[in-house]
């Protein structure tokens, strides 16, 4: 084997099986053939682009750069899972994780990771960019209350989302909306 000096770092990086980028203010300066793939771009159209662009809404896209800024801010790190967008327009559960690369300024520069969801976790039920937001939070195992303080809503406007929620995914309780969002077939 050959020392680790032989290694092409920049090739890694394109190559990793986990789709990948380097941002500078929330704008793709670099990203690899699996994040391309994923959204359906050629990498080389990313490079420049806003990560609007993979967002289902600019409200999302700014309501969720908020989010992160406060926890990187707080942590050094930022992971979640969410709903994401494809170039088709298509909708798609995406698990995000990045960190700050300039200590106390995390929107500054950054490196991502994209994790496609969608084999595990289909988008099965049309989705408000509010309820896509709640769903999250919802996975992640969060109260309303929490929710709401997050968000900013008052627990009743969560618990009226979250009752649409299970309408629309045919839940009973909420243990239940819970394994629907996860992917999970009726009765596991």
């Amino acid at each position: 084997m050959g020392e680790l000096t032989d290694i092409d770092y920049e090739d890694v990086f394109r190559q990793a099986p986990i789709g990948m980028c380097v941002s500078r203010h929330r704008v793709i300066v670099a990203c690899n053939d699996a994040l391309g793939t994923m959204f359906g771009y050629p990498p080389a159209m990313l490079a420049g682009q806003s990560f609007s662009l993979l967002y289902p809404t600019p409200g999302e896209f700014e309501r969720l750069g908020a989010r992160i800024a406060a926890t990187v801010d707080a942590d050094g790190h930022y992971a979640d899972e969410r709903i994401m967008k494809r170039r088709s327009s298509e909708l798609f559960w995406c698990h995000v994780s990045g960190r700050a690369l300039i200590s106390g300024n995390p929107h500054a520069a950054g490196i991502w990771t994209f994790d496609d969801l969608s084999n595990k976790r289909p988008v099965t039920a049309a989705l408000t960019p509010r309820e896509r937001e709640i769903a999250a939070f919802l996975v992640e195992g969060k109260t309303s209350k929490l929710i709401a303080r997050e968000m900013g809503l008052s627990p009743r406007t969560v618990e009226m989302h979250r009752a649409r929620l299970m309408r629309k995914f045919g839940a009973v309780t909420s243990s239940e909306l819970i394994k629907r969002l996860l992917g999970m077939p009726r009765g596991a």
